[in-house]
Parts: structure tokens; sequence; C-alpha cells
């Protein structure tokens, strides 16, 4: 059934939805923008956010805009509508990466189409940077996160002991070339927000502790050795002995491949969330064209790792600040 376009507040309501998505360094890279006719939502890329030097091919920034794309998703069912996404990726920032096209009823007696409610978890989603505790992850929940990976067209692998110690010495090795790259680390600071108010980047709040007996390597954001007096130290905590992780991969490794991964990662993470579940991401070694075809099993056949995941139970992490509406959806004069 056809159904008048979104009202100005379920556009707020959408827009602010796709903004509470993840996306490297919390640089926000996204846009909004209804249609002519107002039926469908049109989802850019802002390309005046992203993080040249760390991620040179726009990968990390489609990633972000997939998982904006995601929550938006979840927040037109919220509304009773049943979104059609058309990804259009290859553009140069003038034509939209996805078209959400929200005209559709939602039938009140339709099963929620992610298999669970996502959109409770919208909001709580964070970033946990700190020590998980060594209890495992039951088979059965990571089964039901592989599901959910594979319904948006990728593959999670949960690895075991070998592979997880094999990514962490990729992550690692990746995390000292990244504290020695001059560019890498002042493009890095400008993203840190070390005093409120902000709107964007990353917080003291949300850097998190350095692993005390070096085994997790979680990116320093400050550099090593420590940056500026100006700049936050992050204290050392002992994390897990053996993290557990698990690798996001695409058959392809193009814009569209780029668009499914960030769907899958950020479906991925709030059903991992209902699950009272904490996720990172260990993007170092992702950055490195010679250590990310290296993060692959080749037992588990061709593909490209987009993405390397560190689950399990600990605190949550900080809320991150967020770009108001306004500064992201653009809406038609008197609308």
């Amino acid at each position: 059934m056809i159904q008048p376009g979104p009202t100005p507040d379920e556009l707020r309501a959408l827009a602010a939805a796709g903004g509470a998505a993840p996306s490297l360094h919390n640089s926000q890279p996204w846009r909004f923008r209804p249609s002519a006719d107002l039926r469908r939502l049109e989802v850019f890329a802002d390309y005046r956010r992203a993080v040249p030097v760390t991620d040179p091919d726009g990968r990390a920034l489609h990633i972000s805009v997939g998982a904006a794309l995601f929550n938006l998703r979840v927040a037109a069912v919220q509304l009773g509508r049943d979104p059609v996404v058309r990804m259009t990726p290859g553009s140069a920032g003038r034509d939209p990466l996805a078209v959400v096209d929200l005209s559709a009823r939602r039938p009140a007696d339709a099963p929620p189409p992610f298999g669970r409610d996502l959109y409770p978890a919208l909001f709580r989603r964070h970033s946990s940077r700190e020590p998980f505790t060594n209890r495992d992850v039951p088979e059965a929940v990571l089964g039901e996160l592989a599901a959910a990976a594979r319904a948006e067209g990728a593959a999670m692998a949960v690895l075991e002991e070998a592979g997880v110690r094999r990514v962490l010495d990729l992550t690692a090795e990746a995390e000292a070339r990244i504290a020695a790259d001059v560019a890498r680390q002042a493009e890095t600071r400008s993203w840190l927000r070390p005093e409120a108010p902000a709107v964007d980047g990353i917080p003291a709040a949300a850097l998190g502790p350095q692993d005390h007996d070096a085994r997790v390597p979680m990116r320093s954001f400050t550099g090593r050795p420590p940056g500026p007096a100006t700049l936050p130290q992050p204290p050392t905590a002992r994390f897990e002995a053996l993290p557990q992780l698990a690798t996001l991969t695409t058959h392809g490794d193009r814009p569209a491949d780029w668009l499914r991964a960030g769907q899958a990662m950020e479906r991925v993470w709030l059903l991992a969330t209902l699950y009272g579940l904490r996720l990172s991401v260990l993007h170092q070694a992702v950055e490195w064209p010679d250590t990310r075809p290296l993060l692959r099993d080749p037992e588990e056949g061709p593909g490209h790792v987009q993405l390397v995941l560190r689950c399990g139970y600990g605190p949550p992490g900080p809320a991150t600040p967020r770009r108001p509406v306004d500064d992201i959806l653009d809406l038609p004069p008197g609308y």
C-alpha cells in the first residue's frame, strides 16, 4: 500500500537514526536528502569529512555510510514503512550512494524484517575499547550474528585461537607502523576532541586504555611515544587473555561491497547490543595494503576482509558526540 511521504518530524527521526552509526574516528561522513516527491530518502557521502591519509580509497567511508544506511532501514520499519534500498555507488559525490524508497506501508502483522526488533539498540550501540571479561560468547549467539551478516551479503567468521593470534600479530604490526607515521598521527589527532562540547570526533572518555600486557593492540589515538602534553594520555589495564575476534568479509572489493559490509557490520552490532555484547573494531591491519590480505584465512575461501571485530562482555562504551540533525539532513525550503 502506498502512503504519503514522511513528515518533517519523521525525516528528522530517520536522519537522527542514520547519524547514530559508527564511523572511522567518528567522522560521520554522511548526508541525507528527501527526493522531490518526498517518497524517497537519498543517502550521500560527505567527502569533506573523509580521512584521506588513513582511508585513501574511501573504503572505510563507504562502510560508515553503509552503517548509516542500515540504521535508516531499521528506523523506517519503526515508523511503519517498508524500506526498499537501491544502491548507486561509484559517484564522485554529487549523486547519492543509495536511495531508500519509503512509499510502501509495512503491514502491522508483518514479522520483524531483521529477525528481531533492532530499533531499541540503535542509540544504545557504542564502541567499547575497554577490557572484556574472559567469558565466552555462546555458540548460538555467534551463529545468530553470523546469520545477520550473511543476510546483508557478508560473511562473518569467528576465529579460532591460531587465527586470533595471527590477526593480533598483524594488528600489532600495523599499529606500530601507524604510530611511526607522522602524517597518519597528525590526521588522527585532528579528530580528537579532548574538550567538550563537540559534535564529532573522539572525546577523551572514548579513547579507552591500552593493554597493560600488550596482548590486545588497541589503537593509540595519542600516539607512541606519548603525544603532546595537551592530549590526554590513556591509562593501561589488563585485557582479556585471548580476545574473541571475527572477520567480516565480502566476495568483492568495490564500493557496493563496502556499503554491504557497513550494513552487515551494523546489523551484527545492533543484534549484539540486544544480547548485552560489546564490540569494537580493530581496524589497523585493514589500513595497510600489505597486511590486509593476510587477515583472510585461506581455508575460508576467496574474499576480502573489510573489518576485524572484537566482541565480548564488559562495560559499555561511552556515547560519542553526534552532529545535529540539521547539519546532516537537507530539507526543501519551507518543509
